[in-house]
């Protein structure tokens, strides 16, 4: 049944005119009941500007990317990489797409805004990148939004998250091919459990982990791939795992500082850090200097993701390689409908080890 206006009034409260006004942004309206009409509209999935069915083949030349954080060299990389692909001349005229970047700032609340939007704007493809947030309420209502989205025409493809969960049930499934929601998910357990049995491999037992925010997919992934290392090959480590985790920091070089020095609090004596991304490795090698501790003569340090500076660090930073740029020009293209998408909708980015003069075995001691 098409919801209508006289519909998002009624659920808000307020005249049909009033939800026009808000809507429309032409009129003063009392921040009050733009919230109320503005979560009416997203509780009906209301669309602006007709009947969903009347949309269903009529998207726009608009094409949004949503990132975490614009200025985090991550989701620059990424999302530069999808508008790359935006500006060609691409098959049956797929080419010429306006890219917009939409900056959640992390916000849960701001992400489902933001595809809200993108549905009145008739947005051809959505990409979303980075981690999802483990939040039941959230992930219901981002997987309803973006079903929504992909059944009125838009292309949906999340590049570095994992997939939805389909309708029948929750966890690690794939989701439904009947979605036509794409997948692009990177290999963060994988590239962790490489880079902790890299540690092991040298030597170290006692290795502390400085983690990411905790409510986020990535952030459980990379800790579960390190926690598998140690369990499989050095199981007294594994023992004292959780005594040398510090979590739920940013993914900034400030919880890398904070998290160093609690993990030279606990364990005076930890060998190596590793670090939830290559900038929270960071501020873990800051602090360690200020200790008067020596990388890696005294302390191994790894990261995750390898940014552009992780090569000119000083030492240079052992860490795992996502093709960033890479996967996201594959999400440009995908999000075009001028790629294939992949067997199930669904595809893994496999993480690369970089062995570089950040790690070494222990020093005797």
């Amino acid at each position: 049944m098409t919801v209508t206006l006289a519909d998002v009034a009624a659920r808000a409260g307020v005249s049909s005119a009033t939800v026009s006004r808000v809507l429309n942004g032409n009129y003063p309206v009392a921040d009050g009941t733009r919230t109320r009409v503005l979560r009416a509209v997203d509780e009906l999935q209301y669309v602006v500007n007709g009947p969903a069915s009347a949309l269903a083949a009529a998207t726009s030349d608009l094409v949004g990317i949503l990132v975490n954080d614009v200025a985090d060299p991550f989701f620059g990389i990424v999302a530069s990489a999808v508008q790359s692909e935006m500006g060609g001349e691409g098959a049956m005229g797929a080419g010429q797409k306006l890219a917009v970047v939409c900056n959640t700032g992390g916000s849960p609340e701001r992400e489902l805004t933001y595809l809200t939007l993108l549905r009145r704007q008739r947005a051809a493809a959505v990409v979303l990148t980075g981690s999802a947030v483990e939040e039941t309420a959230h992930s219901t209502a981002l997987t309803d939004r973006l079903r929504h989205l992909a059944a009125s025409g838009t292309r949906i493809v999340l590049c570095g998250r994992p997939p939805l969960a389909p309708r029948n049930g929750t966890g690690e499934e794939p989701a439904l091919a009947d979605d036509g929601i794409v997948t692009l998910a990177f290999d963060n357990r994988g590239g962790s459990h490489r880079l902790t049995a890299h540690l092991l491999t040298l030597g170290h037992r006692r290795i502390g982990y400085v983690t990411g925010p905790a409510e986020r997919s990535t952030t459980r992934h990379r800790l579960e791939g390190h926690r598998r290392a140690l369990g499989e090959q050095a199981p007294e480590a594994l023992a004292e795992a959780e005594r040398l985790t510090v979590h739920g920091g940013a993914y900034d070089r400030s919880a890398g500082y904070d998290g160093a020095l609690e993990l030279l609090r606990r364990a005076p004596d930890l060998t190596a850090v590793l670090a939830a991304n290559d900038t929270v490795a960071l501020g873990v090698c800051a602090a360690l200097r200020d200790r008067g501790l020596r990388i890696p003569e005294d302390v191994s340090v790894g990261g995750f993701d390898d940014l552009p500076f992780a090569a000119d660090a000083s030492p240079a930073l052992t860490t795992v390689r996502l093709p960033l740029y890479e996967a996201g020009a594959r999400a440009g293209r995908l999000a075009l409908g001028l790629e294939t998408p992949p067997p199930g909708d669904v595809a893994t980015v496999r993480a690369e080890l970089m062995v570089r003069a950040s790690t070494a075995p222990p020093a005797p001691r």
